[in-house]
């Protein structure tokens, strides 16, 4: 750990050499490696159904998340077993919605953002007709009031965008822009809080509902959710589309108010601005920040001084706190939507579901690993 937080300092004091990016590099796989090992050998077959509480299936949105990550793994270490594991999946649940191909709950659609990756890197020799059949369907509801809480935005969003991508038809864009202006600016009002830089879960937690200190409510996770959702939309869409510029403005207003809420030891806290509301170090939210800042300094859009710092903060904080010898990711909170959900979060608690929490790291991990 002490070799990771070394090579790091290389990169803030802008002394970084060939020999020490490679070095760090080669830090940020073997991290990123092992808890993906961990994660691949405990869960071997990944077309079994999980059952927390009851039987879900597996290309449940936890799961889908860490589907992501392991996509982006696989851009930086291109093993085979990877895609093995991944089609393994995608075949068993026949490339398709969990629920089916009418389901329009965003938790459910979130599969297909790996499906439409898989489709892309086989050259078109994956079916998509179930995806465009689901996608098709809510947009012929007329209606784009689906996402109803935040977390939505990244379950689904990225998808719209990935399929208009290799379709080139541009009203997959703007019915995803749509429907998130009417979660960000219609629903109880807006829930993007533009003058804090920061988003309210849902309806429920938008004033006047208010933390124990009086401050706001602003869920890490749901932040991060959105923050991805913003950068994974980003690196689908061409330069001049017409809807980027929103995009960007909403992220660099979130990029600003994450900075300030960034804890002494690198972490966020799971309530970004009330400490005292189960406050403590949390991975899966810290991650995505993470993964949110190293995007947009390595595509230009964040100044790479200011921003470098706070995200190789976090990262080292990570590696060094909650990944243990054997891969397993400790202060990872357990599925909810507010602090006080999926407690105790701790260095040794095991959240009821592990694989959205691998998928964050190894979407930061990886956006790490491309910065020069």
């Amino acid at each position: 750990m002490k070799k990771l937080i070394f090579s790091s300092l290389f990169m803030l004091l802008g002394l970084t050499s060939v020999s020490a990016q490679s070095a760090l590099q080669n830090e940020i796989l073997e991290v990123a490696n092992r808890t993906n090992n961990y994660f691949m050998t405990k869960y071997s077959d990944p077309t079994l159904d999980t059952f927390v509480k009851k039987i879900r299936t597996s290309n449940l949105w936890t799961r889908a998340v860490y589907y992501e990550g392991l996509m982006a793994l696989y851009e930086i270490d291109p093993q085979q077993r990877y895609l093995d594991y991944t089609d393994k999946w995608a075949d068993y649940h026949k490339w398709t919605a969990r629920g089916s191909v009418k389901d329009t709950d965003a938790d459910n659609q979130c599969c297909q953002q790996t499906y439409i990756d898989r489709y892309v890197q086989t050259g078109g020799k994956k079916d998509l007709s179930k995806v465009k059949e689901n996608l098709d369907h809510q947009m012929g509801t007329n209606r784009v009031n689906y996402w109803t809480w935040i977390d939505a935005i990244q379950m689904a969003m990225p998808a719209y965008a990935k399929y208009a991508k290799i379709t080139g038809e541009r009203k997959y864009l703007d019915y995803a822009m749509n429907s998130y202006k009417w979660s960000r600016d219609t629903l109880a009002n807006g829930l993007f809080n533009k003058k804090e830089g920061l988003w309210w879960r849902d309806k429920d937690y938008v004033p006047p509902y208010k933390e124990k200190d009086g401050s706001n409510c602003y869920w890490s996770r749901g932040n991060g959710w959105v923050y991805a959702a913003l950068v994974r939309v980003l690196d689908e869409i061409p330069a001049d589309e017409t809807h980027r510029q929103d995009y960007i403005n909403d992220f660099l207003t979130m990029s600003k108010a994450l900075k300030q809420c960034q804890r002494t030891d690198g972490f966020w806290n799971v309530s970004l601005h009330d400490e005292s509301n189960f406050g403590g170090k949390e991975t899966s939210g810290t991650a995505l920040f993470v993964y949110g800042m190293a995007w947009g300094i390595r595509n230009g859009l964040l100044d790479r001084k200011e921003y470098l710092p706070v995200a190789l903060k976090a990262w080292n904080a990570m590696v060094k706190e909650a990944v243990h010898p054997n891969g397993f990711l400790g202060y990872v909170q357990g599925t909810g939507k507010e602090p006080k959900d999926g407690q105790p979060v701790t260095y040794k608690s095991v959240p009821d579901f592990e694989d959205y929490g691998v998928g964050c790291f190894l979407l930061a991990g990886t956006e790490v690993y491309k910065l020069k």
